[in-house]
């Protein structure tokens, strides 16, 4: 990837980011917030945050496009040997091309997640804490659904941060 403007830059072919860290490692709960701005014209499937650690748990936030301008979160937990749970409606479309603070929290037991501070979805789920581990950011860690766009921050918070806390665009 490439930097521009402060932003990472991802083509949604073959640029991502690899990180030999799990900031989530130990959390019983936290707060991910990532401010992105997904471009049109990436595939339909985009992967830009995937936490995993080396039990195979997982954290993944990613995008669906619908080709029109449009995009929807799609959030996923999952821990070994448990259900997991993805969280995705379609017909929560926000515009591409334009910065976007997302977030995922988890309580201990509910997952959520919120678009520019506002909750979407929700539901339990058995997970964590997490082992060590990495992340990857704009592309699955098997190198798959790559994304489109730019990347200006992550914030990982060792707690479920208030709906009234979360990072919303201004």
């Amino acid at each position: 990837p490439r930097v521009v403007d402060g932003a990472v830059a991802f083509d949604g072919v073959k640029d991502g980011l690899f990180v030999a860290a799990n900031p989530l490692a130990g959390w019983q709960a936290f707060t991910v917030e990532v401010l992105f701005r997904p471009a049109e014209g990436g595939p339909t499937e985009q992967r830009f945050f995937h936490a995993q650690d080396t039990g195979a748990a997982r954290v993944m936030i990613e995008t669906r496009l619908d080709g029109a301008g449009a995009w929807w979160l799609d959030t996923f937990l999952l821990k070994p040997g448990n259900a997991g749970l993805p969280l995705i409606d379609a017909t929560r479309k926000h515009p591409t091309g334009r910065w976007h603070w997302v977030a995922l929290r988890y309580d201990g037991k509910t997952m959520a997640h919120f678009v520019n501070g506002m909750k979407e979805l929700a539901g339990d789920v058995v997970f964590g804490p997490m082992l060590e581990g990495k992340i990857s950011l704009g592309v699955r860690q098997n190198r798959v659904h790559w994304f489109k766009g730019e990347i200006r921050e992550v914030r990982f918070t060792p707690e479920a941060l208030a709906e009234e806390k979360l990072q919303r665009v201004k």
